[in-house]
């Protein structure tokens, strides 16, 4: 049949064909399959031949493939005929391949055949695809992709490029890549890339480039050659991945961090972080503020900024109406304004300002410290933009905790320095702040033949007030005369703290009754009555005062001075000033000696107890001693006792002195009873500073202990300040005492303020008359009056009274008359050591 329908020599070609050939019938069965047809199915002839058509078409097409054939031939609308498409082909062994495919249609014998042209295109559409996904791929990556020549010219750039630069293909296809997004880089620098390329290496680096309306960016660049099979560069591909977040944090967190590790000071690493952010954005012009201390924003970096701007935005005020930064902090959240023409937030002296510098629309961001509150701002000044852009976003998101960092930083530092060189409560400069300034006042004033007055201040009856009242009182009361010793001083005067309740003031002076005014002005202000919590106080200050260059020509001296002459302006009554002398600088030197030499005695117990006895009037008989210390100084002999206690009650030995005389006496009154030299009791003299020991009573009570002796054998001395002294711890400390059995005897009665209503609340045993009513009672009415007088108090408490400092007999005679119980004077005897008064005793009571 084939030999009847087809020629041999027809036959023989399409066999030889390099083409696939498939010939079918009308009834759609494979009449002619030639070799090439063999090799691209993989089925042999005799497989196929016979074969309906269908066996070599994709298993999706064969049920319907004779009906899409028979259709076309009883329609005759050649709709597979004339035309070339690609086919898939399913091999025998399951693979694919492809083929380009025309039909022939052919008449013979009224029978309609249709012959195949089947060209294998596997390689091509495999290529194809493959092509197209590569560009399916580089127009959808976020990457720049861009292809150049071995000129260095662009032939390609995705749609990635276009994006990321805002160039398009045409601005930019031919030319090169370097002059389109890094006219900045240097020539050495693309030779660099070239010659690697041309050894067949691949480059990549971080580099700035710039978008096509000047945009700054950050771009990781790899570069790879393309090399012919003979090695010579044909082409670059090259991927530019933007990183500026990444490089943001990189360059500013690095340079910022850096410069706070090397302490740089504020101002200049706001510099750099603005200089920072104009490298990458040339359309901002950025500045940054801080909030002080009186809630106002002060620049503190706008280097683009001319100088009349930058002045005004030094002490912006917060408000919602001053500017886009004042509201900022004001809202504590950004504010943009687009057009500051016409944006009400902004004054007029602030929008004026910039549109004279041609600014159009601004962006403002609080820093936020730690504590989540605004501690300053961040703006950004735009002269053509009217919304910022994502960079400048990120630039914003990157530099706002570096600032918070950086200003927090500021303040830790001036928190140090305030730590360091202020007074924590009063704010004053301390010690070390104060002899610095006073140095460098004390060195123009040498410079400039001008004269200084130093002035140490001391703040009167401050321990009673912090006995008294409390810590947290005397702090408010410190911190009161500090605010009046700052508001008296000028611009020219120096005051700080030097600890506790001292101060010092320098002030320049001409002549001597300027500065008697300056320290009149200053009493009278430091004296002014104030209240505290509901207490009213009326403060005094004792001021010492010491002059440049008449008594002193450095700043230890003149301190040493003031402070010389304001002690005896202390002891000259409160509230007083004194000038400072060389007399006065004798006495201080001595007296500190003293307090020297008085410590190390009673260390090594060089101190000496002498005893007066107190007779009973009654009977004659001795009744009690008083204890009375005694100092044999080695080389300046006896000191009386009137110097050298108010020296240790001052320089805080007394409490000291007193346990040490408490000691003494016991241990005395213990040998006396052990030799049986009947001595009842012994007196011992003790200071308001002791009843502020709460373990005072535990103290004397294991003296007691320890030379077996009853409570009753000691009675202690106290003056009247004891009773008027409001410190919590003396009258508990004095309740405690008498408890244990020992009593009190008040001293020097009728001297002080002697409040009956104080006798009451104390229990004390006995009175002593002073012997300043008694030394002229034979002689004076009124103080035999008063004498009298106070007599009838004790007999009315049913408290015995001491007569003491009696002389002579006439005195002895009144007071006996007047009816004192005890006695007590030179009448019947001085003060003794213990060897004395036993052999006084000897002598005066003989044993029978």
């Amino acid at each position: 049949m084939v030999n009847r329908l087809l020629s041999n020599i027809f036959i023989e070609t399409l066999e030889q064909a390099i083409d696939s050939v498939v010939v079918i019938d009308s009834n759609n069965h494979i009449l002619l399959y030639n070799h090439a047809a063999e090799k691209l199915w993989g089925y042999t002839k005799e497989e196929v031949i016979g074969q309906n058509v269908r066996v070599l078409v994709p298993d999706n097409l064969k049920a319907n493939h004779d009906n899409l054939i028979n259709n076309n031939r009883k329609t005759g609308v050649n709709k597979i005929v004339g035309t070339s498409r690609e086919v898939p082909i399913m091999c025998k062994d399951g693979g694919q391949k492809w083929g380009a495919m025309s039909i022939s249609k052919v008449h013979s014998d009224g029978k309609i055949l249709y012959t195949a042209f089947i060209k294998d295109v596997t390689e091509a559409v495999k290529n194809r695809k493959h092509l197209e996904l590569l560009s399916l791929v580089t127009d959808q990556t976020d990457n720049a992709i861009i292809i150049v020549d071995n000129n260095w010219r662009i032939i390609y750039v995705n749609q990635g490029f276009t994006t990321l630069f805002g160039y398009s293909d045409f601005e930019v296809i031919g030319h090169s890549p370097i002059s389109a997004v890094a006219p900045h880089i240097p020539p050495v620098k693309v030779d660099e890339i070239k010659e690697h390329h041309l050894a067949g290496q691949s480059t990549k680096i971080d580099e700035m480039l710039q978008t096509k309306t000047g945009e700054r960016l950050w771009c990781s660049v790899v570069s790879n050659p393309i090399l012919s099979d003979e090695g010579e560069l044909t082409h670059a591909v090259m991927i530019l991945s933007e990183i500026t977040k990444t490089k943001l944090h990189e360059i500013l967190h690095q340079k910022i961090l850096m410069a706070i590790a090397y302490d740089e000071p504020l101002e200049r690493i706001m510099d750099n972080a603005c200089s920072e952010i104009s490298n990458l954005s040339e359309s901002i012009t950025p500045a940054i503020l801080k909030l002080n201390d009186e809630n106002q924003l002060q620049l503190l970096s706008a280097p683009k900024l001319p100088p009349s701007y930058r002045k005004l935005l030094n002490k912006m005020e917060v408000a919602e109406t001053t500017s886009s930064a004042g509201c900022a902090i004001y809202r504590g959240c950004s504010v943009l304004s687009a057009d500051i023409a016409s944006d009400p937030l902004w004054s007029s002296e602030y929008k004026n300002a910039l549109e004279r510098l041609a600014y159009t629309g601004c962006l403002s961001v609080p820093i936020k410290g730690s504590d989540g509150e605004a501690i300053g701002a961040i703006t950004f000044y735009y002269k053509n933009e009217k919304t910022p852009s994502d960079l400048h976003q990120d630039l914003l998101n990157v530099l706002g905790p570096l600032c918070t960092l950086a200003i927090e930083r500021e303040k830790q530092r001036e928190s140090i320095k305030k730590l360091a060189y202020y007074d924590p409560l009063t704010k004053l400069p301390n010690r070390r702040l104060l002899y610095a300034n006073a140095e460098h006042i004390l060195q123009e004033a040498s410079n400039n033949k001008t004269k200084l007055a130093f002035l140490f201040l001391d703040l009167d009856r401050f321990k009673q007030v912090n006995d008294t009242y409390g810590h947290a009182t005397g702090d408010q009361l410190l911190k009161a005369i500090s605010e009046r010793l700052t508001e008296v001083g000028n611009n020219h005067t120096l005051v700080g703290r030097l600890s506790g309740d001292e101060f010092v003031a320098v002030t320049p002076f001409r002549q001597n009754e300027e500065l008697n005014i300056f320290v009149e002005e200053l009493k009278q202000k430091t004296s002014l009555p104030l209240t505290i919590e509901g207490n009213k106080f009326t403060p005094s200050m004792s001021i010492g005062i010491s002059t440049f260059p008449d008594d002193g020509r450095d700043i230890g001296t003149l301190i040493q001075r003031a402070d010389v002459a304001m002690y005896q302006a202390k002891t000259s009554g409160r509230g007083r000033f004194t000038y400072f002398s060389h007399e006065l600088n004798q006495l201080a030197q001595d007296r500190q000696e003293l307090e020297v030499d008085l410590e190390k005695a009673i260390k090594d117990n060089v101190l000496e107890l002498h005893y007066q006895p107190q007779i009973s009037i009654e009977d004659g008989k001795i009744c009690g001693v008083e204890a009375l210390a005694r100092w044999d100084h080695p080389r300046l002999g006896q000191i009386s006792p009137s110097k050298f206690i108010p020296i240790a009650e001052d320089c805080g030995l007394i409490e000291a002195l007193n346990q040490w005389a408490i000691h003494s006496a016991c241990k005395q009154m213990a040998s006396w009873k052990e030799q049986k030299i009947d001595i009842p009791r012994v007196s011992v003299n003790l200071s308001l500073h002791n009843f502020h020991n709460i373990n005072l009573c535990e103290l004397i009570l294991g003296e007691l202990d320890n030379f077996n002796l009853a409570p009753s054998c000691l009675i202690l001395e106290l003056t009247e300040n004891v009773l008027l002294d409001t410190n919590p711890s003396t009258i508990k400390v004095l309740l405690d005492i008498h408890e244990s059995g020992i009593s009190f005897s008040m001293d020097d009665f009728g001297t002080g303020y002697s409040s009956l209503s104080y006798l009451q609340k104390i229990p004390i045993k006995e009175l002593k008359l002073d012997r300043s009513f008694v030394s002229d009672i034979e002689n004076d009415n009124t103080s035999r009056a008063l004498s009298k007088a106070i007599l009838q108090i004790g007999k009315s408490l049913n408290i015995k009274v001491v007569a003491e400092g009696i002389e002579n007999k006439e005195q002895y005679g009144i007071l006996k008359s007047q009816g004192y119980h005890i006695a007590q004077g030179y009448l019947f005897s001085h003060p003794l050591n213990s060897t004395k008064l036993e052999t006084w005793i000897t002598n005066v009571f003989p044993k029978d």
